[in-house]
């Protein structure tokens, strides 16, 4: 049977061109009046997956 993609993980991870994992920070979608323009500037761009997580992450998306 042919390994599939996880459609989910796909869509919010990216692989730049050196093959590291590519992620979008948390908690910058809505309720950012409260938050510090500082705070806001330091979430926006994006951040290399966690270690710990690259494992996981490559199987899902069919990397490995």
């Amino acid at each position: 049977m042919k390994q599939k993609t996880h459609k989910g993980t796909a869509k919010r991870i990216k692989v730049n061109g050196k093959g590291k994992l590519r992620r979008e920070q948390a908690g910058k979608r809505h309720l950012n009046e409260k938050l510090s323009s500082k705070r806001r500037r330091k979430l926006s761009g994006s951040t290399d997956v966690a270690r710990a997580d690259v494992k996981r992450a490559k199987r899902l998306l069919g990397m490995s």
